[in-house]
């Protein structure tokens, strides 16, 4: 069976694209072949194609890695330290969050004066 094509947002293309452009800039111009780093990403070079062109059915793992390997910063982010603190700071958000989010029922809001 086939993969479910994705419905994805133009801005979600264009994301995925412009990732894989500055994945491909960034392999070139450390001299790395396509070959070089699907071996050390641990993917085919097919994979690697797939990414390169910003292909949407590609895993965020391998994507992510990958930028990871030829240095292209994620999230704006060009240490890991702190990327790390970014990640600390979220799961620090999160867990302020409810548990879960219910549907709002329309008589939620009944009887409230504020």
């Amino acid at each position: 069976m086939g993969r479910r094509e994705l419905g994805l947002t133009r801005a979600a293309e264009d994301a995925l694209v412009v990732l894989g452009q500055q994945i491909r800039m960034a392999r070139v111009a450390r001299g790395m072949t396509a070959e070089h780093l699907a071996g050390t990403a641990g993917i085919t070079r097919k994979t690697l194609a797939a990414i390169e062109r910003g292909n949407a059915a590609s895993s965020i793992g391998n994507v992510f890695n990958v930028a990871s390997i030829v240095g292209v910063h994620l999230f704006g982010v060009d240490d890991p330290s702190e990327l790390i603190a970014l990640r600390r700071r979220g799961e620090e958000r999160l867990a302020l969050l409810p548990a879960r989010v219910h549907k709002k029922r329309k008589d939620d809001d009944v009887g409230l004066d504020f």
